[in-house]
């Protein structure tokens, strides 16, 4: 985990460019190198860093839960007949997303708000969060805007389970794949393999992840109407103002810096995952059922 942590600092710059660009919609969708620039003159180098320690706390706990849910059920499965397939692996992903969001879009909602504290945003509308750290944060959020604005982005993230579910159904097709006939699969084979999995999860589903982005920032003004309906049409409604202003390629706008900085976590996340289940599997007995 402290492997993945040092992966998250690395690229947090690009973490720090995807919520900028989500949230500030006055700001010109440039490449990368150039919004980093933009940012770096404007507000420090430091400035591409900021939030760090929410970022690795979420991640740490994000990826313990995830991957606990999933490895737990992954566990059941290899108790029980048959092998191992990709709707199966689907559904566990599924539920393991769903376990996730609930617990820990808290978190999130805290990170992004930190994340961006402090930015020099082009639209004037948006206003400056004063918070001294996260547990300050969980306490302002909590007093003046109640205890369900922690799940402020929980229906887009939900359905953005999909996400992780895809990517470790396309992971464990390709890994059952380069297997095939017990051959074992190489760290660098590992990395390839779980980066084209998170690459093609999250182009399928960055529309949405933008949508995440803004509601966690809690600025974002909707129609007022509560509910799983009220919530989804909140989302479609975000996602058509967006064609509208920008054109459906406005959906996608700051995917490239996201594609670097998840499909590389990602891909380092898998090959220490690996490692870590490998070992955790080999002491209690169940290495072998689990590769069937």
């Amino acid at each position: 985990m402290s492997d993945n942590g040092g992966s998250a600092v690395g690229l947090l710059s690009y973490e720090t460019l995807v919520h900028a660009v989500a949230v500030d919609e006055k700001r010109k969708s440039n490449s990368t190198p150039v919004i980093l620039a933009e940012i770096a003159k404007e507000e420090g180098l430091l400035s591409l860093y900021r939030g760090w320690l929410p970022v690795i706390s979420s991640l740490c706990c994000s990826n313990f839960v995830y991957f606990y849910t999933f490895n737990t059920l992954k566990k059941l499965a290899a108790s029980g007949q048959g092998t191992s397939r990709p709707g199966k692996d689907l559904l566990m992903g599924v539920v393991s997303g769903v376990v996730n969001v609930i617990l820990t879009t808290p978190m999130w909602v805290v990170n992004t708000r930190l994340k961006l504290q402090g930015a020099k945003f082009r639209n004037e509308d948006i206003q400056q969060t004063q918070y001294r750290g996260i547990f300050d944060a969980f306490s302002q959020i909590i007093a003046n805007e109640g205890v369900g604005t922690l799940w402020n982005s929980v229906m887009p993230s939900l359905i953005l389970v999909i996400n992780p579910a895809v990517q470790f159904m396309i992971y464990e097709a390709m890994k059952r794949r380069a297997g095939n006939g017990g051959k074992k699969i190489s760290s660098a084979e590992i990395f390839l393999i779980g980066a084209i999995a998170k690459a093609v999860a999250t182009t399928a589903t960055y529309p949405l992840q933008t949508v995440q982005a803004i509601l966690r920032f809690g600025q974002h003004k909707g129609d007022g109407k509560g509910g799983v309906v009220g919530s989804l049409a909140n989302i479609f409604s975000m996602l058509m103002d967006r064609i509208k202003r920008y054109g459906v390629l406005g959906l996608y706008k700051g995917l490239e810096a996201k594609l670097l900085q998840t499909v590389l976590t990602a891909a380092l996340m898998f090959v220490i995952y690996e490692k870590i289940t490998a070992a955790t599997f080999k002491v209690m007995g169940i290495n072998k059922r689990l590769k069937q």
